[in-house]
């Protein structure tokens, strides 16, 4: 089975071209930025994956998605190679997008790209959104909970 579930923040906004002939098929290309779950000192944080979306999929990512925004990918992996113009074979690695999902509020994302990545210095209550995309939870609610 290929199957592959992304959640990252786009690098720069999408690159979108359309394909030449009758019927003209959009093809978005994009990188995400997919944070490591376990870090090392001295190693990258994130791992660069690029991405590619056809036809309506394609069109939705050039409507909505800019740099910065955290976004749900699902597809598959896609290899292939090719000849470069020094007549080098170039391989290649794509992630195919089937489905796109928003992974945060566009108020969310917004302030993000306004504060240069601060937190939200509003509060709704108890539970606020925490930067990580969850809610926190309020401290004591463990005893409320049914399955401690």
């Amino acid at each position: 089975m290929n199957k592959v579930v992304l959640m990252g923040r786009l690098t720069r906004d999408p690159e979108v071209r359309y394909s030449n002939g009758e019927k003209a098929t959009a093809v978005a290309r994009f990188t995400l930025a997919v944070d490591r779950r376990f870090k090392r000192d001295g190693d990258q944080n994130a791992d660069f994956i690029s991405c590619v979306a056809f036809g309506k999929s394609a069109e939705f990512i050039e409507k909505y998605f800019r740099q910065g925004m955290r976004v749900t990918i699902c597809g598959h992996i896609q290899t292939g190679s090719y000849t470069n113009r020094d007549g080098q074979k170039v391989y290649t690695t794509d992630v195919v997008v089937e489905e796109q999902e928003f992974a945060e509020s566009k108020a969310a994302s917004e302030e993000k790209r306004n504060k240069g990545g601060g937190q939200s210095a509003q509060t709704s209550g108890p539970a606020t959104a925490a930067g990580d995309g969850f809610m926190k939870i309020p401290d004591g609610i463990d005893e409320e909970l049914p399955f401690n």
